[in-house]
């Protein structure tokens, strides 16, 4: 329950458009996929992967947002409008993360025993439209830009844009 208030909070927060949790709760995508998750999640853990990739399903055909029962997600992430969304499997986002819509959290490992997808550290924003693929790691605080291709490492506190990124504020 301390994640959905996190979620809650996060969102009445970080969105100007949503004035009340109750509001958060019944209207915004991203509340509603990332508390399907951590009930998927703790499924998944227990060993429940048919239940778990089930409740995953439903929530992205619901919510336009796909996060893998096995992906990691901290507290208070806010997920902004969160259409075409995609967090894979061995995906870790940390608390205080901001992901906009059309951001992807994949792989290009194709081994199955290994880390394929990012770390995306406490407090960073990812901005719409970002790739960011492989086992890499997005930096405490750091912002990455929309639109941008990150196939490398961001340490903390930057900003890096582009296709591919590149570190403009260090």
């Amino acid at each position: 329950m301390k994640y959905i208030d996190g979620l809650l909070t996060s969102a009445v927060e970080k969105d100007p458009a949503t004035t009340s949790k109750l509001e958060a709760y019944l209207f915004t995508p991203g509340v509603q996929a990332l508390a399907n998750h951590y009930r998927a999640h703790r499924l998944f853990k227990k060993g429940k992967t048919f239940r778990a990739l089930m409740i995953a399903k439903k929530s992205r055909r619901k919510t336009g947002i796909e996060i893998h029962p096995a992906a990691v997600i901290g507290e208070r992430v806010f997920i902004d409008h969160g259409m075409g969304i995609v967090i894979g499997g061995t995906a870790i986002v940390e608390d205080d993360v901001t992901i906009y819509h059309g951001v992807t959290l994949g792989g290009i490992d194709l081994s199955p025993d290994s880390k394929r997808h990012p770390t995306v550290k406490k407090g960073a924003m990812l901005g719409a439209g970002s790739t960011i693929l492989g086992d890499i790691t997005i930096g405490k605080n750091s912002k990455v830009g929309a639109n941008s291709l990150v196939l490398k490492d961001v340490p903390d506190n930057t900003t890096a844009v582009g296709s591919p990124v590149r570190i403009i504020k260090h």
